[in-house]
């Protein structure tokens, strides 16, 4: 269990890295940036569009918009800037 969670701390620091040298590449489209920013801001946000204290909806909200948006904001960047900055030619992971 111990391995794991150590092994999903690097994949997610390896993850954070990549975002932002995608979004330092000039390369990278604006949308894609502004897009990154809301999902931050709306997980950052103290409030939801679906109050959390409705039940199973209320969080659910959270874990399909930032996905989403995040999901979309990389579907904007070029292949070839994701394979760059992850060091894996022509796919992202």
């Amino acid at each position: 269990m111990r391995h794991t969670i150590r092994e999903l701390a690097g994949t997610l620091k390896r993850r954070a890295e990549a975002w932002r040298a995608w979004a330092a590449d000039p390369r990278t489209p604006r949308s894609s940036r502004w897009l990154v920013g809301l999902a931050v801001g709306y997980a950052l946000m103290p409030f939801d569009l679906i109050p959390d204290w409705i039940p199973l909806v209320g969080h659910l909200d959270d874990l399909v918009i930032v996905p989403l948006l995040l999901w979309l904001a990389l579907r904007r960047v070029p292949a070839e800037v994701r394979a760059e900055h992850l060091g894996t030619p022509g796919q992202a992971r």
